[in-house]
C-alpha cells in the first residue's frame, strides 16, 4: 500500500483501538446532534468511495480530467496540501453524509472496513497513476483537479481532521 494511505490506515486503527460497539456510538458530550464515532468513520468511508468513483470515471474514459484549477482551487489546494489545513465548521456534502446507525460496529470492525476501503482506493489510485502519470487525473468537488497522490494526501489530511474528533470524544468519555 502507498505510504500515505498506510499512514492513514495506522492512524485509523490507533484511534479506534479497543472500542466496543457501544462505545463507537458515543458522541461529543452536550452535542447529541454531532456524529458518533461510527458515523465519523462511515463519513470517511463515503469519501473513500467518492474518490474511487471520481478516479474510476476518469479511468473508464481513458483520459485525465480536462478541467483546470481556478484561483480559488489553487488557494484551497495550497492550504490543504502545503499547510495541512483542513477547514472546520463546513457541513459535509450530502453525498458523504453518514446515515443513522442501525447496526453498531466495534472499533476493530470499523478498522477492518477502513483497511478494505483504503486497499481498494490504493489500487485504483495506482491504476490512475500508471495511466495518467503524476499530473492531474480527476476533479475534486471543492479542490478542483488533483493528481492521484493529491487524492491520497487529501484522504490523510481529511482523515486526521476527523480522527481529532474521535480523540476528543474518547477523552470526553474517558476512553
Amino acid at each position: 500500500m502507498n505510504a500515505i494511505l498506510q499512514t492513514l490506515q495506522f492512524e485509523v486503527a490507533s484511534s479506534l483501538h479497543a472500542l466496543d460497539a457501544t462505545q463507537t456510538q458515543l458522541r461529543p458530550p452536550r452535542s447529541p446532534d454531532r456524529w458518533s464515532i461510527q458515523q465519523i468513520m462511515e463519513h470517511l468511508f463515503l469519501t473513500y468511495s467518492a474518490a474511487e468513483s471520481a478516479l474510476q470515471g476518469r479511468l473508464d474514459k481513458g483520459t485525465p480530467t480536462k478541467s483546470t484549477a481556478t484561483f480559488k482551487n489553487r488557494v484551497q489546494q495550497y492550504a490543504v496540501f502545503s499547510l495541512g489545513y483542513f477547514p472546520t465548521g463546513r457541513p459535509a456534502p450530502s453525498i458523504v453524509m453518514p446515515p443513522d446507525t442501525t447496526h453498531p460496529l466495534s472499533g476493530s470492525e470499523l478498522t477492518q472496513a477502513a483497511t478494505q476501503y483504503l486497499a481498494s482506493l490504493d489500487a485504483i489510485s495506482r491504476e490512475a497513476e500508471k495511466l495518467f502519470g503524476e499530473g492531474r487525473c480527476a476533479r475534486h468537488a471543492a479542490l478542483g483537479p488533483l493528481s492521484a497522490d493529491q487524492w491520497r494526501m487529501f484522504q490523510l489530511i481529511h482523515g486526521r481532521h476527523h480522527l481529532k474528533q474521535i480523540a476528543a470524544i474518547r477523552r470526553a468519555h474517558s476512553l
